[in-house]
């Protein structure tokens, strides 16, 4: 059933239609400038021609004359109509259009009486018809369930929301001006996987009817990035879309951009090193600061960033000193103790990380670079120098939690075939429906011979969450995943 109001508009199509008028018959419309160029550029344009089209935000008549507020591309501009210089039947046609409605304006810039740059107003064309009413402009679209299923209506009521996702677009183009000044080249690996890798995300699954066989929507971004690395391209990056078939909240959403970055003959403390030049470059470019403010809290993102091992900050946090434990039991008993939940069987190395997680990763507000962590958790990251139970790995944290994850790659394909059998068996063992396999190309590949590398990735919508101050994955992506109404 429709509204009142859409009863109304749609009469009013009708009679557009009868009349010979029908809008949407208008296949396009000579815009000459834009809003945001009015203003940027009003001491040149002042009383040139200009040609401009949007959407009706607003309406005041006047008598003989009345004013309105465009909304195009680039933002919001006045326009002025006068119907002695409309004409007496056009001006009538415009006191019946909508809000909503959108409109072409052929006429000349000007400033009112008041300073408000605005468009005077010769000719007006409806090119479409707005068949249902929009918000109530004093409070927009205040329904975040509607914003995220309708953000359509969201970017033409609420500001905020576009200037969000035009940072977004600044801030992806700054992180490709920073990789490719370092001399990354950008390269797209495929999306479809035919093999279900032994990591601990779940995929989602899909058939290739073709093949018949089934197919992985990629979980990350990783081996076939440092297939290339084997192939000759010492630094590679992708921009890409990730799909994870798991649970949904303020920072979690199942399809996210992730950035992943290769350097040949670097290691993590390079790594490192970037991500403070990067953060410092694309902070600088977008917002024209290093400190930023979220949720009220100042994040420091200059360089140089703290650096603590996992061990060293689980042990300032808690009070247990994780060195101590004799073996894997004297570990889980210890943590049992400090109300920490780990699995049955669990390791030394997933205890640490539990230790970690349960005390330390909430007091890091600054951002803050973890590093050595346990090899059971790290299946594709070097171990350390004699210290073979840990890694060569970081990630990074700010504002209690983690933002982006690296490590110096593993390039021992006999150790690293080693690591990935003892994964898929212990997925395998969790008998949790999947069937993960060892990627058996992936160690062909090792086997030709990585040369020592550091690996970055990093979740782009955490990173848009941060430089626009905004609470939810959900308001960082235009279009997040709903549960169907």
């Amino acid at each position: 059933m429709y509204s009142e109001q859409e009863l109304i508009r749609r009469a009013k199509l009708d009679r557009l239609r009868e009349s010979g008028n029908d809008p949407y018959l208008i296949t396009k419309f000579p815009v000459t400038v834009t809003s945001a160029q009015i203003h940027a550029r009003f001491g040149e344009l002042d009383g040139q021609d200009v040609t401009i089209a949007g959407r009706a935000l607003s309406r005041r008549v006047m008598g003989k004359a009345a004013f309105a507020h465009l909304l195009d591309g680039g933002g919001t501009i006045q326009v002025y109509v006068r119907r002695d210089d409309v004409g007496e039947e056009a001006f009538a046609a415009f006191k019946d259009w909508d809000i909503g409605d959108v409109i072409g304006v052929e006429g000349f810039a000007f400033r009112t009486q008041k300073g408000e740059v605005s468009v005077h107003a010769r000719k007006l064309t409806l090119l479409s018809k707005s068949l249902k009413p929009l918000p109530e402009k004093f409070h927009g679209l205040q329904d975040t369930d509607l914003r995220y299923r309708q953000r359509y209506v969201d970017l033409i009521v609420n500001p905020r929301s576009r200037e969000v996702f035009v940072k977004r677009a600044k801030i992806i183009a700054a992180l490709r001006e920073f990789l490719d000044g370092r001399g990354f080249l950008e390269v797209d690996t495929p999306i479809l996987h035919t093999l279900e890798t032994g990591a601990a995300a779940r995929p989602f699954k899909t058939r290739h009817n073709t093949l018949d066989i089934p197919m992985y929507l990629r979980i990350e971004l990783e081996l076939n990035l440092k297939r290339l690395i084997v192939g000759g391209f010492d630094r590679v990056y992708e921009v890409g879309r990730i799909f994870r078939n798991e649970g949904m909240d303020q920072r979690h959403n199942p399809e996210f951009t992730m950035i992943e970055t290769y350097q040949a003959y670097a290691d993590y403390n390079d790594v490192m090193r970037m991500v403070e030049e990067m953060h410092e470059y694309v902070a600088m470019k977008v917002l024209g600061t290093t400190d930023v403010v979220y949720q009220g809290e100042l994040v420091r993102l200059a360089a140089p960033w703290k650096r603590v091992s996992m061990t060293e900050a689980a042990r300032e946090a808690s009070g247990i000193d994780p060195e101590s434990w004799a073996d894997d039991a004297a570990a889980r008993a210890e943590l049992s103790g400090k109300g920490v939940h780990v699995e049955r069987d669990a390791s030394r190395g997933d205890c640490l990380d539990a230790l970690f997680e349960a005390f330390a990763e909430p007091s890091l507000r600054q951002p803050t670079f973890v590093t050595e962590y346990p090899v059971e958790i790290s299946p594709l990251a070097k171990r350390v120098p004699g210290n073979p139970r840990l890694t060569e790995r970081f990630e990074y944290f700010m504002l209690g939690g983690e933002y982006g994850n690296a490590f110096s790659e593993l390039n021992d394909p006999i150790d690293q075939r080693e690591r990935f059998e003892r994964q898929v068996a212990a997925r395998r063992a969790a008998n949790d429906g999947r069937d993960p396999r060892v990627d058996e190309d992936y160690l062909d590949a090792l086997e030709y011979g990585m040369p020592p590398t550091g690996g970055l990735g990093f979740g782009v919508d955490r990173l848009v969450m941060l430089l626009t101050d905004s609470p939810s994955i959900r308001d960082a992506l235009l279009f997040p995943t709903m549960k169907p109404r």
